[in-house]
């Protein structure tokens, strides 16, 4: 499974932190949150759509709402860590350089 790196939480100031990616075989969202516990919003959750033994639900920031909704359309654009310099970008294996891969 290849994964694309799109992007992290923009305000981050550390590692750790949320960020989306995509599979790049099949399209699909991969998201890296902070882990719902809260046995009222996963009640919630569940109310609606329940979360089988496989399954958890993350919490991402709404600031990365730009960020997934770039993820969804396969425009990304390139979003510098807040945390690091000009030159030091966050980003998976291969994306040297650049928080989002070069589209060709």
């Amino acid at each position: 499974m290849a994964l694309k790196f799109i992007a992290i939480d923009p305000d981050t100031n550390g590692d750790h932190c949320p960020a989306v990616f995509v599979e790049e075989e099949t399209g699909d969202l991969l998201f890296q949150g902070w882990t719902v516990a809260d046995p009222a919003t996963l009640a919630d959750v569940d109310s609606h759509s329940p979360v089988a033994d496989n399954e958890s639900v993350v919490r991402l920031p709404a600031r990365m709402r730009a960020i997934i909704l770039e993820a969804l359309s396969g425009h990304a654009t390139a979003v510098r860590r807040a945390d690091r310099g000009d030159d030091a970008l966050g980003g998976a294996p291969g994306d040297t350089g650049r928080v989002h891969a070069v589209r060709p």
